[in-house]
């Protein structure tokens, strides 16, 4: 499968509880903050759920 590369770009402060637990599990923390996954649908649905928030990189 192919991979993507998440980036936290803005912080998550004043979203809703459900953006934030969603920042969460995809493992970002702070700004700039980086992390690979897979690319499947479930995760694509988490991104686009917080899309204002994160930058996505095909790899």
């Amino acid at each position: 499968m192919a991979k993507i590369k998440v980036t936290l770009i803005k912080s998550p402060i004043g979203c809703k509880k459900d953006q934030i637990a969603t920042v969460e599990a995809l493992g970002l923390k702070k700004i700039r903050d980086e992390k690979i996954h897979e690319d499947c649908a479930q995760i694509m649905g988490m991104v686009k759920k917080i899309n204002h928030l994160v930058s996505v990189e095909e790899l």
